[in-house]
């Protein structure tokens, strides 16, 4: 896995090119990654509807679900789906839409500094083990190629968005996720 910063992409993975992104007030201020938690409709895996809905292509009538997110235009950088396939919508050195309203250490709009990483999945199953596989080699990477994130500038959507937001939920294994980074962070990039 390698960044390109002059892109803002991950080379060599899936991307697919969402349009519900915009310019960051200063595009070198990337000091938090947001963890999120995401299954349409709820509780369902794999039928590609999360690509559909950061494309804005998603039919609302598809499934009665839908019908609450008919011109909702929301993005993330990254998406891990259960199988741990890594998807790239929007470059990072861009303002994806996935924090909405948002607050973290004093600093509103999340959105302005903040990487967002989609995991496929809802706030009470259990992620996958392809999944924090996934989430810490990205992680890795990404805090190689911005200096200013580290392990302690990694956060939850619940976290930034109390009362409004609950997840990835009380299924995600933090202490798990930060063995596993702690792993990869031994692991040199050349």
């Amino acid at each position: 896995m390698k960044i390109d910063k002059t892109n803002g992409k991950i080379q060599g993975i899936h991307s697919i090119s969402s349009p519900n992104f915009n310019n960051r007030p200063d595009e070198d201020d990337i000091s938090l990654i947001i963890i999120h938690g995401i299954s349409l409709p709820p509780g369902r895996f794999g039928d590609g509807y999360i690509e559909q809905l950061f494309t804005n292509s998603l039919s609302v009538t598809e499934h009665p679900h839908f019908i609450e997110l008919k011109n909702l235009k929301v993005s993330s950088h990254l998406l891990i789906n259960r199988e741990g396939v890594l998807t790239q919508f929007v470059p990072f050195h861009k303002r994806a839409w996935h924090a909405g309203e948002s607050k973290y250490k004093g600093r509103e709009n999340c959105n302005d500094f903040s990487i967002g990483i989609e995991l496929e999945g809802v706030d009470d199953i259990p992620y996958t083990e392809e999944q924090y596989l996934q989430l810490a080699e990205v992680l890795h990477h990404l805090i190689h190629a911005y200096p200013i994130l580290s392990s302690h500038t990694i956060t939850g959507h619940s976290d930034v968005a109390p009362g409004r937001k609950t997840d990835p939920g009380q299924a995600f294994d933090w202490d798990y996720l930060h063995q596993k980074l702690d792993i990869q962070q031994k692991i040199p990039i050349s």
